[in-house]
Formats: C-alpha cells, sequence, structure tokens
C-alpha cells in the first residue's frame, strides 16, 4: 500500500517595528502561541517563524528582538540600517519570507489587529486561496476622528478608481506566488493595499474586531496619515489632474461668460464692476493655478523618484535561517498543501 506523505506549508508572520519596546514582549507572546497553535493542529510546518522587521527604532526595539531570537526557535529579525517607513519595512519583510515560505502573513505590532484570526488566514489558504484579506467589521475601538478620516480615504480611493479593499490595512495572508509576483512591481512609492489586489489571485476575506492598542503610542500621527493618504491617491490615480483640467475647462467657460457680460455692459453703458469683485477673481484664479501646479508638481516629484531607482531599504543585520546561511532550512513547499 502506497504511503502519502503530507508536507505542511512554511508560514512566516512578518511584522513590521518602530519604537515597539514596550509592546514588544506581548507580540512575542501572542504570536508564538499562535504557531504552536497551528503546529500541533497540524495546520503549519514546525519550521515556521515569526520575522519581526526594525524599522530604525531608537528605543531597545531591536535589543529585545536579538534576546528573543536568542531564546526561541520561532522569533527571528531583520534590523534595517535606517527608517525607510512602515511599507517599506513591511516588504522589506515580505520579500525576505518569500525565499524560504509557502505564505506569508503581515500584521502590525500593536496588536489592534486580532492574531487570533491568523487561524482563518490559514484555514483559507489549504482551501487555495493565495490572498486572504483581513477586513475590520468593527473601529470602535479608534478614536472618532480616526474612525470618520479613515472611513473617508477608502470611500475617496474607491471613487478615484483605486481597487481597494474597505476596512483593510495591512493585515493579510500571501502565498509565495504572489509575493514573487508582488516582486514585480519596481514602486518607488509604495502604497501595498493597492498594489496587493492588482495581482488578481484568487482571494478571499475574513472580518474581525479591530481592538485598541496594547501599550506605546501610534506610529501614525495625523501628519503621517495624510501624507500616506496622499501617496496613496497620486500612486494609484491620475483623477486629481483630470479633475484640474476639468476646473481649467469651466473656469474658462466662465471667464468667456464674464466678457460677454462686460462687453454688453460697456454698450449700453453699465457702470464698471467694483475692485471688490475684480480682487476677488485675481485671488481665486491665483490659488487655482497655485494648486494645479503643486499637484503636478507632486507627480512629476514621483516621476523623479521612480526613475532614480534607489533602493527602498538598506537589511543591516539579518536573523533569519536564510541571512545567516545560504542553504536555507526552510523548503518551500507551495505544491502540496494538506486536507483536512
Amino acid at each position: 500500500m502506497e504511503t502519502r506523505i503530507v508536507v505542511y506549508p512554511v508560514l512566516t508572520i512578518v511584522v513590521p517595528c518602530y519604537n515597539e519596546e514596550e509592546v514588544l514582549p506581548e507580540t512575542v507572546f501572542q504570536l508564538t502561541n499562535v504557531l504552536q497553535t497551528l503546529i500541533s493542529d497540524k495546520l503549519i510546518a514546525t519550521t515556521s517563524t515569526v520575522l519581526f522587521v526594525d524599522d530604525g527604532s531608537k528605543d531597545a526595539t531591536w535589543t529585545l528582538i536579538e534576546r528573543f531570537h536568542a531564546s526561541s526557535p520561532f522569533i527571528t529579525g531583520l534590523k534595517l540600517a535606517k527608517n525607510a517607513g512602515h511599507q517599506s519595512a513591511l516588504l522589506a519583510g515580505l520579500m525576505k519570507a518569500k525565499t524560504y515560505s509557502d505564505c506569508v502573513v503581515s500584521i502590525d505590532a500593536d496588536l489592534q489587529d486580532d492574531t487570533n484570526v491568523i487561524r482563518e488566514f490559514i484555514v483559507k489558504f489549504h482551501e487555495g486561496y493565495d490572498i486572504v484579506y483581513g477586513i475590520r467589521q468593527d473601529r470602535s475601538a479608534d478614536t472618532f476622528f480616526k474612525r470618520v478620516t479613515a472611513q473617508g480615504f477608502y470611500k475617496l480611493m474607491t471613487s478615484l478608481g483605486v481597487k481597494i479593499h474597505y476596512n483593510h490595512a495591512d493585515f493579510r495572508l500571501m502565498s509565495k506566488r504572489t509575493l514573487e509576483n508582488l516582486e514585480k512591481f519596481q514602486e518607488v512609492n509604495l502604497f501595498l493595499r493597492g498594489m496587493v489586489p492588482l495581482l488578481g489571485f484568487p482571494s478571499t476575506q475574513v472580518y474581525y474586531d479591530r481592538k485598541e492598542r496594547f501599550a506605546g503610542e501610534s506610529k501614525y500621527p495625523l501628519r503621517k496619515m495624510l501624507a500616506f493618504a496622499f501617496d496613496g491617491i497620486t500612486s494609484f490615480s491620475v483623477t486629481p489632474i483630470r479633475f484640474v483640467t476639468m476646473m481649467g475647462f469651466l473656469l474658462f467657460a466662465l471667464s468667456v461668460v464674464a466678457g460677454l457680460y462686460a462687453i454688453v455692459g460697456k454698450i449700453l453703458g453699465a457702470n464698471v464692476t467694483g475692485w471688490t469683485s475684480l480682487i476677488l477673481s485675481v485671488w481665486f484664479i491665483g490659488g487655482v493655478q497655485l494648486l494645479a501646479l503643486g499637484l503636478i508638481g507632486e507627480y512629476i516629484g514621483k516621476i523623479y523618484k521612480e526613475v532614480k531607482q534607489r533602493p527602498l531599504f538598506v537589511i543591516e543585520k539579518d536573523l533569519t535561517t536564510a541571512g545567516q546561511d545560504q542553504e536555507a532550512v526552510h523548503t518551500p513547499s507551495t505544491q502540496v498543501r494538506s486536507t483536512r
């Protein structure tokens, strides 16, 4: 009788970190428990790990990662040479993890995303899905301002024609082949939650309730939130440029009407328009012109960054098996998935 060998997928959980020393011990504890449970339930391979990516932290984040790595076989780490930004740090972890993993889950270190949902991600992966999106169905833990602005951002992106999942951030599962194809996107202006849906592989959604931050402070103040939103809009849509063009046509039409009105008034001997209307017109048209120039300059700036093709991140230290030994212990096995 022929014996069938079942090979379980290697899972890596990628966690970008920036000054997360307060929450890191609890994050390690919860994610380690998740891995141990999934391994005991025979859903993932015993060589599955958590990969923490230190994005140039100024506190003891990397020291803690090294300490946990020395005491646990589940904990690995990458240290970037400087702060590269959340999206670049996340991409660094994804690209490193894909070399020895069958599937990768990305999650933030603040534990606002429910770690227990990772089990549902893996179940969906076994069902044949290459991408599993974590969707927040309850954002009551967020402040009123953050909740309203975030939901407004998703609606705005959708109205601009950007394919993006409502209430989804960067909590998702991706298979090895999706990451290999994501690597082909040579973009400097990263907006991963808009790039991943472009891959087109079989995908599904898992819903969960968003929690309050376990410890520490948010690394996304209003300034960074606005910059991130603007990057997302200008990286995936030319609608703002078209809007400025339409506004130009509208103002041109209004100027024609105003010119005809002035000519008719002159012929009929009407009074000359006062200074108030003249000044308002000058300021209005001048403001629109500056707005248009600024918007066009933003797109030109993005083109400037793209053509320079500078690296998005530089890895200073690598605690992964692949980093310490080029002959990685982890052997991807995307061809075979366990069935339960």
